[in-house]
């Protein structure tokens, strides 16, 4: 069974158009990373745990603040190394400023004994469509297309 992970697609209209809010992941892998490394705010779920609940949950520790607004389902994405993203649209407004993210520690540098801890998160930002596309990974892209789609069609 694939593994999921389930997570929000949080966007806004502004004067200047469509945009949506992506994370960079924290930690010395992505450090120097940019296009193809953001994604939207989600991560693993929990023996049992509904898909949904999962989703916020991740918002919360990934963002440090409760994701408020209507949820709209998305087709789930299967990303390359198999991965299943349950993902919903919300329509909010977040200031990346005072994004707080939960931490995770690693042995770092490798293989020095040494631990450090790092922001699963490093930095949450506001992209319009063009520059979400460059900026996200891959297998995440057909959400921004999914969400376009429904834009277009007043579902939202």
């Amino acid at each position: 069974m694939p593994r999921k992970s389930a997570g929000l697609l949080p966007f806004r209209k502004t004067a200047a158009g469509l945009q949506v809010l992506l994370v960079h992941p924290g930690g010395p892998f992505w450090a120097s990373k940019d296009n193809g490394a953001w994604s939207i705010p989600k991560g693993e779920l929990v023996m049992d745990e509904e898909p949904l609940a999962a989703a916020r949950r991740e918002f919360r520790e990934e963002l440090g603040t409760e994701p408020v607004g209507e949820i709209i389902p998305l087709e789930p994405v299967k990303q390359p190394g198999g991965k299943l993203i349950l993902a919903w649209a919300i329509q909010l407004d977040f200031d990346s400023s005072t994004l707080k993210s939960n931490t995770f520690s690693i042995e770092w540098p490798p293989r020095s004994g040494q631990q450090m801890t790092f922001p699963e998160v490093d930095r949450a930002e506001w992209f319009d469509i063009a520059s979400a596309r460059q900026r996200i990974l891959k297998g995440q892209a057909p959400l921004l297309d999914q969400l376009l789609a429904k834009l277009s069609i007043g579902i939202l």
